[in-house]
Parts: C-alpha cells; structure tokens; sequence
C-alpha cells in the first residue's frame, strides 16, 4: 500500500473467481512476482514490482469477504472515516455495496457512485494517515 493521505488512491485489488489463474497471467504480461496471503482456507496473492519488489497491488479470489465483489480492478481511495464517508456517499446517491467491516486494524467499505462506478473507502488506524 503507498503512503496513506486523505483523498489519496492508496491501493488496487483485483477480485476473480480464480485468482490463482489470474495472478499466472500478471506475471506473464507485467513481470509481477507473487506472494500467497492466507485467507481463511485459501490463499490470495500479493503482487510485487519487478524493479523494486515492492508490494503493488493483490489479486483476491471472489470467496469470502470479496465474494459480493465485481470482477474488476478496486482502487481504495483513503478517508477520515469510512462510516460519514459511507452516509454521504448514500445521501448523495451512491450505494454502500460492501461493508464498512473492519480491514485489519483500519476500516472498509465498497461504494458504487452515481455513475456506476465501484471503489472502496478505506481508513487506515488512527494515527498513520
């Protein structure tokens, strides 16, 4: 995850049903190397940088706390507080499609905007933004 900044795009998911075939394909087409990230009986992958080895971004099966999600990249955009954020997301006509839930010690939620589009909201702990 970059730097966490209110306002800032501090991350990209991708959610598929088979993340393992995926991951396959980015370090085909990018050079991405891979990590696995335990779940809860299966395995997500974080995907590093060629150059830096940098963690940049995670592929993630469509199980578990995804399984609501889109087939599609998610940036998560971080925020102050991801509940006023998700009520002002609502009262503004867009709609809360995941969560918030609690993403280790930070908080997410998933929003579609009035457009149609799909991010998460994301605050990280108290602190650290």
């Amino acid at each position: 995850m970059t730097e966490p900044g209110i306002g800032r795009i501090t991350w990209a998911d991708l959610t598929v049903a088979d993340a393992a075939e995926v991951r396959d394909f980015y370090r085909q087409v990018v050079g991405w190397t891979a990590t696995e990230v335990a779940m809860q009986g299966y395995s997500d992958y974080g995907m590093h940088s060629p150059e830096s080895g940098e963690m940049v971004a995670g592929i993630c099966h469509a199980r578990g706390p995804n399984a609501d999600l889109p087939a599609q990249w998610l940036v998560y955009i971080t925020v102050a507080d991801v509940e006023a954020a998700a009520a002002r997301c609502r009262d503004l006509g867009g709609e809360v499609i995941a969560g918030p839930r609690a993403l280790g010690e930070g908080k997410l939620c998933v929003i579609r905007d009035p457009a149609g589009a799909v991010c998460a909201l994301y605050a990280p702990p108290a602190g650290s933004a």
